[in-house]
């Protein structure tokens, strides 16, 4: 039983970082292409180059806050898996085998992922607004 328990555990930090992957490229590719977009729209006069500006503006916050929020719950349900795996590790007698400072190492690199998404994100709202 043991074993099904570990490999559901794995399975399970598998399609959490699957999906973590998705949040990360997804936003980073929307922030560069809206970037782009937007950045040729500024340079466009009348009514339709703002609404068009303003939408993807809107866009891109909103993508961003979902993968903020997704890197967020991401990064709560890694620590809850592999603090499961830990104690379970624990109690067969395995844990030498995985060394418990990697949950910090995976909180670093989330915040740096978060980092990324946000930056890019900034800038993709920012600059066509000083461009125009």
């Amino acid at each position: 039983m043991i074993e099904r328990v570990h490999e559901h555990l794995i399975e399970e930090l598998r399609t959490n970082t699957r999906t973590d992957t998705i949040f990360v490229l997804t936003a980073i590719a929307l922030n560069l292409i809206a970037l782009a977009v937007n950045s040729a729209v500024a340079m466009a006069e009348g009514t339709t180059t703002t609404i068009v500006m303003f939408t993807f503006a809107a866009l891109i916050i909103v993508v961003n806050l979902v993968a903020e929020l997704g890197l967020i719950k991401g990064r709560q349900t890694r620590e809850q898996l592999l603090t499961g795996l830990l104690r379970m590790y624990r109690d067969n007698g395995v844990d030498g085998y995985y060394d418990p400072s990697l949950l910090a190492a995976y909180r670093t690199r989330y915040n740096l992922f978060m980092l990324a998404v946000l930056f890019t994100g900034l800038v993709a709202l920012v600059i066509p607004f000083v461009i125009r």
